[in-house]
C-alpha cells in the first residue's frame, strides 16, 4: 500500500503543477462536462451508494450524509454548473505599489496546490470538492471514509473518465484507499499535499490536528446554540427554532442548544410545539423541564444532564438551557460553542449588540435561522467547508479561500546598495 499512495502522491502534486497551464474557459468545459455526465451515470452512481447505504443502519445519524438519490444527483450537477459561471479567484492583483526605486510590486493570489480532504459518510463532497478545486486550479487527494467507499469510487471514476475526455490529466484527482490505515500518509505529505481540509465530527477533525504534520484547516464540527432573549418576538423565535432543528438535522449548522431567557420560560410550550409534531426529542434542565412537563409529549421529553451539553447531535435531538441574563448565555456558549454558527433572537438593539460583540464564532446571527451559515446562501456559490479556526479562512470557504498569493516585482535593472 505505501509505495502505491506515495507515487500516486507524486503523481497528484506533478499535475498540480500543470493545471497553471489551463485557462479559466478550459476549467470550466471540463465542470460542464462533468455536470452533463452525473444525469447520463446517474444509475451507476445510484448503484454504488445502494450498496454503501446497506452497511448502514437508516438509525445512524450518518445515514441521511450518506444517502444520494436522483434529485440530490441533479442538484450536485446544478452545483457544478455554478462554479463553472463563477469568477476565477485565480490572478487577481490583490494589491500594488512601485517602490522609490521604480521597482513594481504586485500581489497576486495563486492556487495552494494540492489540497487533502479528509471526510466522512458523504459522497457529495466529492463532487463539491473536484469542482471547486479544479476551479482555483488545485488538484486534490480525497481520503473519503469506508461508508462511503463505493459511492466515492464510483464518483471519481467518472470524474477521471470526464477529464480524459477533456485532455485534463486524471492525476489532478486522487482517491486514497477507504481504509484507516491510509490516513497516515496523506497526514505525513508534506512535499506532496499543502493544505489538509478535514470535514467530519469533532473526533475526526480533532485526530487530524493531533497528528497532521502538513497545515490544516478545520471544518464542519457545529455545536450550534440559540439563545432566545427576553425580548424576543416569540412568533419569531418559534419559527427560527423549527427551521434551524429540523430542516435537515444531519448538517453542522443544525440547532443543538436552546438558550431561554427564564422570563420566556411561560412561552416554552409555545416555541416548541412544531418540535412535537416532527418528533424531536428535547432534553431540558430543570426550569425548561418543569415549564415542558405534561405539555410536551412525554416520550420525547426527557431532563438534561450535564454531558448532554456541548453535543453535535445531527439527529432529531435538542438540548435546552435556560438562564436568567444575557451574560449567562453568553457564557456558556462561549464554553460549549465549537465556534462555528451562532443565534441570537431579540427585539432589543443593546442585546443584539452584546451578542454579536462577546459571542466568538465564524458565523454570530440576529434574529435568523442558524441554517444559512453555507457559501451558496451567502452568494459564495459552493464551498468546500465551514472553518471554524481564524488563520487563513473564516466561515464558509469558497473559491478565494482555496488561493494563496505570491508578490510579483517588475524591476528594470534595480540593484540593491551595500
Amino acid at each position: 500500500m505505501t509505495d502505491d499512495i506515495m507515487a500516486s502522491l507524486n503523481a497528484v502534486k506533478k499535475a498540480s503543477r500543470e493545471l497553471v497551464d489551463f485557462s479559466d474557459d478550459q476549467i470550466n468545459q471540463v465542470l460542464l462536462a462533468l455536470a452533463d455526465a452525473i444525469p447520463e451515470h446517474m444509475e451507476n452512481l445510484l448503484a454504488a451508494n445502494q450498496d454503501d447505504l446497506q452497511r448502514m443502519s437508516p438509525d445512524d445519524p450518518k445515514y441521511d450524509r450518506l444517502l444520494l438519490d436522483a434529485s440530490r444527483l441533479l442538484a450536485i450537477a446544478d452545483d457544478i454548473r455554478n462554479v463553472a459561471t463563477l469568477d476565477s479567484p485565480l490572478g487577481k492583483v490583490l494589491e500594488g505599489h512601485t517602490l522609490a526605486n521604480g521597482i513594481a510590486l504586485s500581489k497576486v493570489s495563486v492556487p495552494l496546490g494540492v489540497i487533502g480532504i479528509i471526510y466522512e459518510a458523504r459522497p457529495n463532497v466529492t463532487f463539491d470538492v473536484f469542482s471547486l478545486c479544479l476551479k482555483s486550479g488545485n488538484a486534490v487527494a480525497l481520503k473519503g471514509g469506508s461508508d462511503a467507499a463505493r459511492s466515492n469510487q464510483a464518483a471519481v471514476a467518472l470524474i477521471h473518465k470526464v477529464l480524459k475526455n477533456c485532455g485534463v490529466s486524471p492525476d489532478v484527482i486522487y482517491l486514497l484507499p477507504p481504509e484507516r490505515a491510509a490516513v497516515k500518509f496523506i497526514l505525513e505529505a508534506v512535499d506532496q499535499v499543502d493544505l489538509i481540509i478535514p470535514r467530519g465530527s469533532r473526533g475526526l477533525i480533532d485526530f487530524v490536528r493531533e497528528h497532521a504534520k502538513v497545515p490544516v484547516i478545520e471544518t464542519g464540527a457545529g455545536i450550534v446554540h440559540t439563545y432566545v432573549d427576553d425580548e424576543a418576538d416569540i412568533n419569531m423565535a418559534r419559527d427560527i427554532i423549527f427551521n434551524a432543528k429540523t430542516r435537515r438535522v444531519s448538517v453542522c449548522n443544525a440547532l443543538d442548544a436552546l438558550i431561554i431567557h427564564e422570563k420566556q420560560l411561560a412561552n416554552l410550550v409555545n416555541m416548541l410545539a412544531p418540535l412535537a409534531e416532527q418528533k424531536v426529542e428535547v432534553l431540558a434542565d430543570a426550569p425548561a423541564y418543569a415549564a415542558l412537563k405534561n405539555h410536551y409529549p412525554e416520550a420525547l421529553l426527557k431532563p438534561a444532564q450535564e454531558s448532554d451539553f456541548g453535543v453535535e447531535f445531527l439527529s432529531l435531538k435538542m438540548v435546552v438551557k435556560t438562564v436568567t441574563s444575557l451574560e449567562e448565555a453568553v457564557a456558556h456558549i462561549t464554553r460549549y460553542s465549537s465556534k462555528h454558527s451562532e443565534a441570537i433572537v431579540s427585539s432589543n438593539q443593546a442585546h443584539i449588540d452584546y451578542f454579536i460583540k462577546h459571542v466568538d464564532a465564524a458565523v454570530v446571527y440576529a434574529n435568523a435561522s442558524t441554517a444559512f451559515t453555507d457559501g451558496a446562501q451567502f452568494g459564495l456559490g459552493a464551498e468546500i467547508g465551514i472553518s471554524t479556526q481564524k488563520l487563513h479562512a473564516r466561515g464558509p470557504m469558497a473559491l478565494q479561500e482555496l488561493t494563496s498569493y505570491k508578490w510579483i516585482a517588475m524591476g528594470s535593472g534595480q540593484t540593491r546598495p551595500a
